[in-house]
């Protein structure tokens, strides 16, 4: 096998996925990564609606959350967040499937800027998330893999 970037951001994936209980726990579908890119789904389920019978905004921030970090470790390099800001623009209600496409901004050196826009299956905006990475050079989520933006 050839490690193309694609194939390195599948991998950084699969490796992420095999412990991330947060992201399995509330039904989050990782359904496409790329090299700095992520597209994730959740459907809004009735333990997730607040006292307003609407999604609970730390859940919606969650889904958000967790297709930035598919997108900026998907170049082997292990990255964290180091921070992030998010606006709610609609309310997601009980059965909306959420879809979250998180892309690179930014990345140079050890810090990446990735904004990720969250609508529902109407193709309406429910959120904005801007998230700020911090890369740990030299530490591959996946051994024996290439590290870091790559050709072809």
């Amino acid at each position: 096998m050839t490690a193309t970037p694609q194939r390195i951001a599948e991998a950084a994936r699969d490796a992420m996925l095999k412990g991330d209980r947060s992201t399995k726990a509330l039904g989050i579908c990782i359904e496409s990564v790329g090299p700095g890119t992520c597209t994730a789904t959740m459907t809004v389920r009735e333990d997730m609606l607040n006292g307003h019978a609407i999604c609970h905004g730390g859940l919606i921030s969650t889904l958000a959350d967790s297709a930035f970090a598919f997108a900026c470790n998907g170049y082997n390099e292990i990255t964290v967040a180091s921070g992030f800001d998010i606006n709610l623009l609609a309310a997601a209600r009980l059965g909306d499937v959420l879809t979250a496409q998180a892309v690179e901004v930014s990345k140079s050196g050890r810090t990446g800027v990735y904004d990720v826009t969250v609508r529902n299956q109407r193709g309406e905006t429910v959120a904005a998330f801007r998230g700020r990475s911090y890369t740990m050079k030299g530490k591959p989520l996946v051994e024996g893999l290439p590290m870091g933006r790559q050709g072809g």
